[in-house]
């Protein structure tokens, strides 16, 4: 819709003055200060801004919802005319689902995993009365065509954990779409998301939103992705609205210092180093490596390796096969076939089967630092216990140690070390998840997505970490990353995976300059670009004639 359209278009959200709080030790304090936001039917508003800024709690508060231990003390919020903050439980329960609906960030921990897609999806429909059960069931299958899920007939009667996470966040997509609401919220839908299986799911929102013409708030700390989907912008910072305007405007010409920083991040490039020395021991050789979930073989015949002191980046779309390889690495997978090689010797192919030194010179920092730490443990504890149980200290000696750690990952320890996770932001969090890996004192460490669920700002402080970590202490990484600019950032070498087999790998200067093996060539023009034309004159390239075509990132 045009920019004069959506001033014609009637108002379908109004917030006015918003001040919200968050409850902390019993005081509260501000999280959001005197925002306003204006939302007309068919618009996409995006929010951007790094962790923090309060995007998915204004977000949240467009719904007339607030989290646990958040309040709104001050402002309004009108839907279409309806005074949420004045609304009772039982008119809210009539909107939510029905003409608002919620699109979560991780649809694997959204979904009920012990209910089928389908049943789910028929949930919002039949309790509000808007279709039977069979007829809600039609329709589902129908949205799962119009979001190109493969076998839209069938799809819906599969378990949450038998579909991949594209398909499931579009499945989730489907559902908020179901009662056909005015009104979608879209809190980080993609973050998590492979750049093939990324336009899958955007072109999909995209055509959708624009088909019912949905009203939509897209919360992302991804530029590029926001440039694709939004037909304005808003930025916050620390709970204060930095600036607001039309996409176009506001990617050419952002007025603000804060908004030029945000378009300038990942500026952070380590430069190549020189190429191995022949004849050199890697840390890590994978060797022939295949390997199987049940009677089916997902990787086949994988072999790279990964030197002291080196960063190798192993990138591929959803399914092909990197945290497998990091399994078996680890030796939570034993391959069927080939060897694993930690500085020139075998290794057992199970974990159970390996001595403590060869389990703490091999760890791993994983992707969503929520539910990898103890949410009842606070923060020494979670870098204590590995410290006792890798190097036998206790009391006195263990804190001292923890306290160590926590100045290398640059947490004071005066601060954060009696804190829970709940206390601490997403990048603090995930630094715990690195200090808690350094205690082993391993000489190699797998970096599964570490900045996947991270603002753009935060994430480069943590490549900026990990790369003054590695020269420190001259630690070896495997970088498992979909994302192709931290590819750039921090990579020596770069492995490209494809169903199971390695497709290319070299070092990173070769792998960004052409020519490329096709699927390397699909991976790198998948990458969004800050232009909002983007996406569809990607679609128009790959003769995608239909903007939610879901083969745009599978073709070969």
């Amino acid at each position: 819709m045009s920019s004069d359209a959506f001033k014609d278009a009637e108002t379908l959200v109004e917030m006015r003055d918003i001040h919200m709080e968050g409850r902390s030790d019993e005081e509260w304090h501000p999280i959001i200060k005197g925002v306003d936001l204006t939302l007309r039917k068919g618009e996409v508003l995006g929010l951007i801004g790094e962790s923090g800024a309060g995007k998915s709690t204004l977000g949240l508060a467009s719904m007339g919802f607030c989290r646990d231990g958040v309040r709104i003390s001050k402002g309004s919020v009108i839907f279409d005319g309806i005074d949420l903050l004045a609304a009772s439980a039982e008119e809210k329960r009539q909107l939510l689902g029905k003409r608002i609906a919620y699109v979560a960030q991780s649809a694997a921990a959204s979904f009920n995993p012990a209910h089928r897609l389908i049943d789910q999806h028929t949930e919002a429909p039949i309790s509000h009365g808007v279709l039977s059960k069979e007829d809600s069931e039609a329709d589902g299958m129908e949205l799962y065509r119009k979001l190109r899920l493969p076998n839209p007939d069938e799809i819906g009667f599969r378990y949450p954990h038998q579909v991949s996470g594209g398909q499931l966040q579009r499945a989730m997509t489907a559902m908020a779409m179901a009662c056909r609401p005015d009104l979608i919220i879209f809190d980080e839908p993609t973050t998590a998301l492979d750049v093939t299986t990324q336009i899958e799911v955007l072109a999909s929102i995209r055509e959708i939103v624009e088909e019912f013409n949905t009203a939509a708030i897209y919360i992302t700390h991804d530029l590029a992705v926001v440039a694709q989907m939004a037909d304005t912008i808003k930025v916050l910072l620390k709970g204060d609205e930095v600036e607001e305007a039309e996409t176009r405007e506001m990617l050419s010409n952002p007025k603000q210092d804060y908004t030029k920083s945000l378009w300038a991040v990942r500026e952070f490039q380590r430069p190549q180093k020189p190429a191995v020395q022949t004849g050199t021991t890697p840390v890590i050789a994978v060797q022939n490596v295949t390997a199987a979930y049940g009677k089916v073989d997902v990787l086949h015949d994988v072999s790279f390796d990964i030197h002291q002191g080196r960063t190798v980046a192993v990138v591929g779309e959803s399914g092909s096969g990197k945290s497998t390889t990091a399994r078996c690495i680890t030796g939570l997978l034993p391959p069927r076939l080939g060897q694993i090689s930690l500085a020139g010797t075998a290794l057992p192919l199970d974990y159970r089967k390996r001595d403590r030194e060869q389990l703490k010179k091999i760890q791993m920092i994983y992707q969503m630092a929520d539910t990898a730490l103890n949410p009842r443990k606070t923060v020494g504890e979670i870098i204590g216990r590995p410290v006792e149980f890798y190097t036998g200290l206790t009391g006195a000696a263990k804190r001292k140690r923890v306290e160590e750690l926590m100045d290398q990952i640059e947490l004071p320890a005066s601060q954060f070390i009696d804190r829970l996770p709940s206390e601490m932001s997403g990048g603090q969090k995930q630094r715990v998840g690195i200090a808690r890996s350094l205690a082993a004192e391993p000489e190699f460490i797998i970096c599964d997505e570490v900045t996947s669920a991270l603002d753009q700002l935060v994430a480069e402080g943590i490549l900026r970490l990990l790369a003054d970590l590695q020269d420190k202490l001259n630690l070896s990484y495997m970088f498992i990353t979909h994302d192709l600019a931290t590819v750039k950032s921090i990579a020596d070498e770069v492995v490209v995976m494809k169903d199971g087999n390695v497709v290319e790998a070299g070092p990173k200067t070769e792998m960004f300059t052409p020519p490329h093996h096709p699927y390397t060539d699909l991976l790198l023009s998948s990458v969004p670009e800050m232009d909002p034309d983007w996406l569809t004159n990607l679609l128009q390239e790959r003769g995608v004639d239909n903007i939610g075509d879901a083969a745009v990132g599978k073709m070969t």
